[in-house]
């Protein structure tokens, strides 16, 4: 009679939470790329590359989603974006 090991693995699996909410930043023909990446710097914290570019996919796609978070974290900020003339929401 032969004896047989049994072994068991453990796995740590790491998930990664997705944020509940995102600002969504829409184009419109009123703000200057000058301005809109100012107001993406100030109220998100982009940096000025990042804010470049996410002006450009406003620009050709139409929208784009400038920050993800939680929505206590979201909320002053798409303020100061309304409040800067821009077209956004928290979605």
């Amino acid at each position: 009679m032969s004896t047989k090991e049994k072994y068991l693995e453990e796995l740590d699996i790491l998930t990664q939470e997705t944020p509940s909410h995102e600002i969504v930043l829409y184009n419109d023909d009123v703000n200057t790329f000058d301005h809109v990446i100012n107001m993406l710097v100030d109220a998100c914290d982009h940096e000025e590359e990042q804010a470049h570019q996410c002006a450009l996919l406003v620009h050709y796609k139409g929208k784009c989603t400038v920050k993800t978070g939680d929505y206590e974290d979201l909320k002053p900020r798409c303020s100061k974006l309304l409040q800067g003339g821009l077209s956004a929401e928290i979605i």
